[in-house]
């Protein structure tokens, strides 16, 4: 790019003289691309104003030509986060005296302010993917967006290889044709294929119509590995075994985030913390489980530095931004080095200043993915991104969305899906079945008026058959079904938030849990409500179910790297080599291409231990199916427990010959009947059929509960199996179960791997490496209390077995 850098309107440059700071070169670039009409996406760090980098063309244009009408639709992937980005944008446009409204516009905001936007719209209007799709299904929306001049996807990374992605493509798609002279523009600091984000982002996948716009390096981020005070644990994977050194962190910094990988760990977390802080430091919790009212607050709290600490899952990972945090800590390891990245981020947001950052491994397999992680940010290598082929659930709501706003023809609108790069691929057969489902719900259904969402008219035209479906669009439209949910409640009707239905049907009158940060006692259970009161009781941790951060492939690369490379070892902490030394004297370390598999006897049983390095999700599946094969070939297993490095299986016969297991047609088998079988392809139908928009979430005036959504999906997926088996939404629940559920395709790399790599060792009894992954025999739902102590006794005494040379 030649053309010179653009000059600021002076009401703009007088701003940011007033502040001493002076225009980046990378936010220069993007207005030099807005001034060109080119799309851009913008990849820069954290905390190199990549905000005001997606604005300030925004501001400028209207400064130098003032309007009325939407300008500008910010789409963020939280509510959370559109209201941050809201006070942020706020502050230096009436800093300015400028006269640009900036509105939100979430599931939050209130019904009449909505109506008011359609018709007089902001300058800029802040939203989520849902929030645009329903925006597309009033009438009005193409005056409304007749004017648009610009779309900015902030955290681009959190939409593109995802349903909400597929949704916003549709969207964008739909806005570029109301608006031809659309400009898209993308942000994102964790992007490892840049090419693949712009063509995402481009109108019919062009990848030369949008502009890469590169942000300055940022200082290097400050990261180290907290080691205990004793020895790195053999078993484990939440680091509880550091809350003191973690409250010795907290009690010298500014303000600290607690990031945990669960929400299960995260109250077990904070509850840790609270135990040892001897100061009284006001600390907070936050997850996606509490209720809106307790996360504003404590977002409140934060952002007004009443807060030491906050301990988190990824509900901050895209963070509300809070200047004064200057610690993050990871409890376990981070999974990938681009979730680590995101992290980090939130300490320190200012580009010339070193994020600082605290990683505390849960075990001696998690302080080399600690390592692992801490090469890779270094080499600035991120985990790969994967893009599929778009959602066909997500297509059936986006056309129920078009046909609300008005009739449309078929020919017409199939041509404007395809300018989405998801769909860029949908086949005119695909499409039909997509507008026959919609129609009369198919084969099966079509005998049920409530399925007979659209009518084609003797034109070709496609229109709502009648208003009340339109109705029906709006109220349960969205791409995020929950799980079902309970809501917890004092009996005084306060919330604190939901637990999974799972996990409060294991509950009794009398039982307490930890939640929100307290000890709570569990009064009653009704339909909808856990009635609880506040209690001094010992508690236990509520479960949440879905899958687990899988570890990604990058950093299992690097772990296998390091047991095949003892020059590494010097770096680890003396433990940790002993431990790989005598895994290396005992059996052997497996070359980064190998599938090491142990067998040996302990305690009347026989163990098979294998080091797949594919993650917990996949570890998973591997365990059902090689299980079921077991059985079926009599060595009459008893269970299996996995890891994200390994799996250990344990039966009463020997396995011999582990080959035979791991063979590629398992999954042609075994897989498929086992999840016919498991309610994964059950709950993957009820996600599917609920954004396909088959069964409605909400009636006017009422909610369904989770469990009567789940009685409705049930029944239709009963039908289908039996009477459809080719079902549109039953192609689409399999490929999400074999996709997102299972890791399939994970799970297939490795058994097309394994016969031709295998190293199968025989041994008397158990080795070093396989110490982490046996601890969690007959301990897998064990959470807290005195179970952690025999725990580590348990881990103990297999180290001990395990170390002896003779």
């Amino acid at each position: 790019m030649s053309d010179p850098l653009p000059t600021l309107p002076p009401v703009l440059a007088g701003w940011f003289a007033a502040r001493r700071w002076q225009p980046r070169r990378h936010q220069l670039d993007m207005v030099r691309e807005a001034q060109a009409g080119r799309h851009a996406l913008l990849v820069a760090t954290t905390g190199a104003g990549k905000t005001l980098s997606g604005f300030l063309p925004t501001l400028i244009d209207l400064v130098e030509r003032p309007t009325e009408g939407l300008h500008t639709l910010y789409v963020s992937p939280l509510k959370a986060l559109a209201v941050d980005i809201q006070r942020n944008l706020l502050a230096p446009v009436e800093e300015m005296g400028l006269d640009i409204r900036v509105e939100t516009r979430t599931g939050d905001t209130p019904s009449d302010r909505k109506a008011r936007q359609r018709i007089r719209p902001p300058q800029i209007l802040l939203t989520t993917p849902e929030s645009l799709s329903l925006l597309l299904s009033y009438p009005d929306s193409v005056t409304m967006f007749a004017g648009l001049k610009t779309i900015v996807v902030d955290e681009v990374h959190a939409f593109a290889t995802g349903k909400r992605g597929d949704l916003l493509s549709l969207g964008m798609a739909r806005l570029q044709r109301i608006a031809p002279s659309l400009r898209r523009v993308a942000l994102s600091a964790t992007v490892a294929d840049p090419d693949g984000y712009r063509a995402w982002l481009a109108p019919d996948g062009d990848i030369d119509a949008v502009a890469l716009v590169q942000g300055e390096p940022g200082a290097p981020p400050d990261i180290a590995i907290l080691l205990p005070e004793g020895r790195v644990p053999w078993s484990g994977h939440s680091g509880r075994y550091a809350a003191e050194q973690v409250m010795a962190e907290i009690e010298t910094h500014k303000t600290t985030i607690v990031f945990c990988n669960t929400r299960s760990l995260c109250e077990l977390i904070f509850q840790d913390l609270w135990k040892v802080n001897a100061m009284s430091l006001p600390i907070g919790v936050h997850h996606g489980s509490l209720s809106l009212d307790a996360r504003r607050k404590v977002e409140s709290a934060m952002a007004a530095g009443r807060l030491r600490a906050l301990v988190a899952t990824s509900s901050l990972d895209l963070g509300v931004d809070w200047g004064d945090v200057d610690c993050v800590i990871q409890m376990g390891a981070p999974k990938g080095s681009s979730r680590l990245l995101q992290r980090l981020g939130r300490s320190n947001h200012r580009l010339d200043e070193a994020s600082e950052g605290i990683l505390v491994p849960g075990n001696r397999f998690e302080y080399l993915e600690a390592r692992a992680a801490l090469d890779a940010v270094e080499a600035g290598e991120l985990d790969p991104d994967v893009f599929l082929m778009g959602s066909l659930d997500v297509l059936a709501q986006h056309v129920m969305a078009c046909a609300c706003a008005a009739p449309f023809d078929q020919a017409a609108l199939l041509d404007e899906i395809r300018g989405a790069l998801p769909y860029s691929g949908l086949t005119d057969e695909a499409f039909d079945r997509v507008l026959g489902f919609i129609r009369d719900g198919g084969y099966s259904l079509k005998a049920y008026e409530r399925f007979k969402r659209l009518t084609q008219d003797t034109d070709g035209t496609w229109r709502v058959s009648h208003p009340k479906f339109t109705t029906q669009h709006r109220l349960n439209a969205g791409i995020i079904v929950e799980a079902t949910m309970l809501t917890v409640r004092f009996r005084n009707g306060r919330s604190l938030g939901k637990v999974e239905e799972g996990f409060a049907a294991s509950l009794s009158h009398g039982d307490t849990f930890f939640f929100a940060g307290l000890s709570l006692e569990v009064e009653k259970i009704d339909t909808e409500d856990l009635i609880v009161r506040a209690t001094s009781r010992p508690a236990r941790i509520p479960t949440y179910g879905g899958s687990r951060m899988a570890l990604s492939t990058s950093l299992a690369d690097r772990v296998r790297h390091f047991l095949a490379e003892p020059d590494e070892w010097a770096r680890f902490p003396s433990d940790v080599r002993e431990w790989l030394e005598y895994q290396r004297a005992r059996s052997a370390l497996p070359t980064p291409d190998q599938l090491l598999v142990e067998t040996f006897p302990r305690e009347g049983r026989h163990y098979m231990v294998a080091y797949s390095f594919e993650g917990w999700n996949a570890h998973q599946s591997l365990g059902m199916l090689l299980t079921r094969r077991m059985e079926t070939l009599g060595l009459k297993p008893l269970g299996f427990v996995a890891n994200d490095y390994a799996i250990a299986t344990y039966s009463i016969d020997k396995v011999a010959d582990p080959a035979a297991l791991f063979s590629a047609d398992i999954l042609e088998h075994e897989f498929v009947d086992w999840v016919q079988q498991s309610h994964l392809l059950k709950r993957a139908f009820r996600e599917v059929a609920v954004i396909g928009g088959l069964v409605e979430r909400q009636h006017p005036g009422k909610r369904k509960t989770g469990r009567q959504v789940t009685f409705s999906t049930d029944l239709i997926y009963d039908v289908l199996r039996r009477y459809e088996p080719g079902h549109l939404l039953l192609e689409a629940a399999w490929a999400d179960a074999r996709a997102k559920m299972t890791d399939v395709g994970r799970l297939a790399a490795l058994l097309d791997r394994a016969a031709a790599t295998m190293l199968h060792i025989d041994l008397p009894r158990i080795t070093p490496l396989a110490v982490p992954v046996m601890t969690l025999i007959g301990r897998e739902k064990v959470a807290t209390g005195s179970s952690d102590d025999a725990l580590l006794v348990e881990a103990e005494a297999l180290a001990a077995e395990a170390m002896r040379l003779d």
